[in-house]
């Protein structure tokens, strides 16, 4: 028998140990969010500061090399930027002919394009039309034959309209103020360069100051720089071999079955190499639509977009991933993927600066026990 003033027990609650704490990963999100946020607004310092620092690191070991000869190293780096500036100038100088006409030739490539694009959605002319449009011309022809002499010489007077061919150099004249601007951002991308080569390891010491007071934290913090400056420097030293050897290979090509500009092509290609994954994609549209503008033959442009998708993919299943084999590769869905978000972020500098940044990410994620699962998620 119950007694009524029995008391009732409250029931168990069940406790549910979540691996991640929800305040945790809302903080994390937070700042996920406003580094994004961080990295768009303050463009205009991110840009050069990744420039200078990839360049930094691929030019370090001329640097070293020249320091082991007794060259002091601010002179060795002043030495090496204006080897790399002329020479620059100089191949920018040497090619500036035929980039001038292949930059000519584009409105007349688009304008051929248009009326074959045009042709295509409209119906061809029927036997009628061309009889009716004959018959036309017959009658225009009897009028003027028996039009008077006086009356041919009152005649209305023809006026054609050309369009102005394009004018490089009129271009550049009017678009001053975007090359100084350029041209400025380029400056400082070389200021800073020039200060990371002459600074030598000072910068990693006070960076390893600041990883923290124990040894521990010092050593993970070396050990993260130098695989940083590994992987990087190897990243940097394939990408320039490869995109070299496809930008050689694509120009022959090119050269070989007769395509204008094919010097121009290939060095497109070298320095588009460096983009993953769309850069290949920009150099076989463009190329496939010059050769249809010049071939005037569907057959000649799929030739032309085979030759350079049969390089790059040659390239890239075969020559870069024996290249690569030494250091740890990354997952082919996030590098697409995060190429695509620094290129929203950035630009085209966000293409290009991508992969870098992300290798230095995986390289800071794998040393933070934190933040290893994301480490995993970038590695292959």
């Amino acid at each position: 028998m119950e007694t009524p003033d029995a008391p009732t027990r409250a029931p168990e609650r069940v406790l549910l140990h979540m691996p991640v704490d929800i305040r945790s990963l809302s903080l994390a999100v937070l700042a996920v969010i406003g580094s994004v946020f961080m990295l768009n607004w303050a463009s205009a310092v991110f840009i050069p500061l990744m420039l200078g620092l990839t360049l930094s690191y691929a030019l370090a070991p001329f640097v070293n090399r020249l320091e082991r000869m007794l060259i002091p190293r601010p002179l060795g780096a002043a030495l090496l930027m204006l080897t790399l500036v002329s020479g620059l100038g100089w191949s920018a100088y040497s090619l500036s002919d035929d980039a001038s006409l292949f930059v000519e030739s584009l409105p007349e490539a688009a304008q051929t394009i248009h009326h074959a694009v045009r042709s295509k959605l409209y119906q061809p002319e029927t036997a009628m039309d061309k009889m009716q449009k004959a018959a036309t011309q017959l009658e225009q022809a009897a009028k003027e034959n028996n039009a008077s002499p006086s009356e041919t010489s009152r005649g209305v007077t023809r006026v054609q309209i050309e369009r102005p061919q394009f004018n490089l150099k009129d271009f550049l004249l009017t678009n001053t103020p975007g090359l100084l601007a350029g041209v400025g951002q380029m400056t400082v991308v070389l200021f800073i360069t020039f200060f990371l080569l002459a600074s030598g390891s000072s910068f990693r010491r006070k960076l390893v100051k600041l990883a923290g007071p124990t040894f521990t934290q010092k050593k993970i913090t070396v050990q993260a720089l130098d695989e940083i400056t590994e992987q990087i420097q190897h990243y940097l030293l394939v990408q320039l071999f490869i995109s070299v050897v496809v930008g050689v290979v694509t120009g022959l090509s090119f050269w070989a079955i007769g395509l204008a500009h094919a010097v121009v092509w290939g060095i497109l290609t070298c320095l588009l190499n460096f983009i993953p994954y769309i850069g290949s994609l920009i150099v076989t549209g463009g190329a496939a639509l010059v050769g249809f503008v010049q071939f005037g033959s569907v057959d000649m442009a799929l030739l032309v977009a085979a030759i350079s998708l049969l390089v790059h993919t040659l390239s890239g299943n075969l020559l870069t991933p024996w290249l690569t084999s030494r250091t740890s590769q990354m997952n082919p869905v996030i590098v697409f993927v995060g190429v695509l978000a620094f290129g929203w972020l950035w630009g085209v500098w966000g293409l290009l600066l991508g992969m870098p940044a992300l290798l230095m990410v995986k390289v800071v994620c794998d040393r933070v026990d934190d933040l290893k699962p994301i480490g995993e998620l970038l590695g292959q």
